[in-house]
């Protein structure tokens, strides 16, 4: 379910069934490649995700507190949904907007996906396609044994091709299909479609680079309509909305500037960093970046200026306080880093992932005096945000410097079970249920991990 057009399928003339169940085979795996990839979490991001997407979401008429948008840590340019009500973004598609209302065109789209239901019916189809495909691998080998070879090949070839046909077919009418639910959201919520007009503009000159047109790309072997038919029609009706002229949101613009600065600084070579955003350039966005890129680049005190010339601007800004705070921490001066790491967790209110850096802070004094504090720390953060392995590792290291094996146990079983480790998992939940009161809170948990993790090993073993 992603936003950009696939490669065109090509078959070689000599292997098209083969192509044709593994092209199938990896369109069933999506979901489960999706949940593979590295996920990167940042509480600004996040935030700033979060409120781009709800007045969205509200239109969509889902429920906000169901929908999440995540960020996966990949270059390419792309976003899809995968099942359930998640929206996954990826970097390298924050990294080519030029605003934070082209992210918002993209994730209109997506939640037509999401409100279609687009993820359960494409199941259906891969699984419909594969049935094709397969009866006709039964029909060519049946012919095949009677001696007709070329009639072997023929069905073979033809059950493809109805595979193949019938399944683009349905993708691509799904795609068209979504793209108008987005310009229906972004209208509900009063914001302007110019963003997804030019953000398919994008798409299109990225497929002129890699050589589509339409003269030579025949429209059944693509999963998605060619860019330039979808903004020709997007365009005639998001024109004539209301909220065509609606001014962008300037506010929103800032965060998005940020954002995709520190994003830049956070993940490129701190070289290519520096050239994007050069000294001279003294803009919050420009100072984020370098900030990142100084600090890993181990230039500690350039890193910590940034910091500082960012909070002279903003004293009370928790993002550049946690920004100071890991950049301390990380450079092991844990106890200078303890001031900002606190006050920014203060400023969230208990943002779970600036409360993990806190909590991992205090832990890193190593004063016994600071574990009390860090333990209540880290479990209002995993009670907000249970899905937080580094939480949880931290948390148990609480647990254990403090004597109580058993939730140190227990924490453990929670990060090996989200990394999936199931049998890890399964002795770490087994120990802590056999340790822990019974019938407490945290003995049940133990037993619904073990559970869990069972469960996950038996599906494994039946899979093979």
């Amino acid at each position: 379910m992603s936003l950009l057009p696939a490669l065109s399928y090509r078959a070689a003339p000599w292997r098209p069934l083969a192509y044709a169940l593994a092209f199938l085979a990896s369109l069933a795996l999506a979901a489960t490649q999706a949940a593979a990839q590295s996920v990167l979490r940042d509480a600004e991001t996040e935030a700033l995700l979060a409120d781009m997407a709800r007045p969205l979401v509200e239109a969509s008429e889902l429920e906000p507190e169901n929908v999440e948008i995540v960020l996966i840590n990949d270059p390419s340019i792309n976003a899809f949904v995968a099942g359930g009500q998640v929206v996954y973004i990826h970097t390298g598609l924050l990294s080519v907007a030029d605003t934070a209302n082209e992210v918002q065109g993209v994730i209109a789209h997506e939640l037509g996906h999401i409100t279609a239901g687009h993820v359960v019916r494409f199941e259906e189809r891969v699984k419909a396609a594969q049935g094709i495909t397969i009866l006709s691998l039964l029909l060519g080998v049946g012919a095949a044994l009677a001696g007709a070879g070329e009639a072997a090949m023929g069905a073979m070839m033809a059950g493809q091709q109805a595979a193949m046909g019938s399944f683009l077919a349905f993708n691509r009418n799904q795609e068209a299909s979504t793209d108008l639910a987005g310009a229906r959201y972004l209208s509900g919520a009063g914001i302007t479609g110019k963003g997804m007009i030019s953000f398919f503009e994008k798409l299109r000159n990225f497929e002129i680079r890699r050589g589509y047109s339409q003269a030579d790309e025949a429209a059944y072997g693509r999963t998605h309509p060619l860019s330039g038919d979808r903004i020709q029609t997007l365009r005639g009706l998001l024109q004539q909305d209301e909220a065509w002229d609606a001014p962008e949101d300037r506010e929103l613009q800032e965060r998005f500037e940020r954002v995709q600065a520190k994003l830049y600084g956070y993940l490129a070579e701190p070289e290519r960093t520096l050239n994007a955003y050069p000294p001279s350039d003294m803009r919050v966005a420009a100072r984020y970046a370098r900030a990142y890129a100084w600090h890993k680049d181990a230039r500690v005190e350039k890193a910590l200026a940034e910091a500082d010339a960012l909070l002279a601007m903003e004293p009370n800004n928790p993002y550049f306080l946690e920004l100071e705070g890991q950049v301390l921490l990380e450079s092991g001066r844990p106890d200078e880093a303890l001031v900002p790491l606190r006050r920014a967790t203060e400023l969230t209110l208990n943002q779970p992932l600036i409360a993990s850096m806190f909590g991992h802070a205090l832990i890193a004094t190593e004063d016994e005096a600071n574990y009390a504090e860090a333990e209540r720390v880290l479990r209002a953060a995993v009670g907000r945000d249970r899905l937080n392995p580094f939480a949880w590792y931290q948390l148990g290291m609480v647990y254990a410097a403090r004597g109580d094996i058993a939730r140190a146990r227990l924490a453990s079983a929670e990060q090996q079970v989200m990394a999936r480790r199931y049998p890890e998992a399964l002795r770490s939940a087994q120990a802590a249920e056999a340790a822990l009161p019974r019938g407490t809170p945290d003995w049940i948990r133990a037993q619904d991990i073990a559970l869990q993790a069972r469960s996950a090993l038996e599906r494994l073993r039946d899979s093979r």
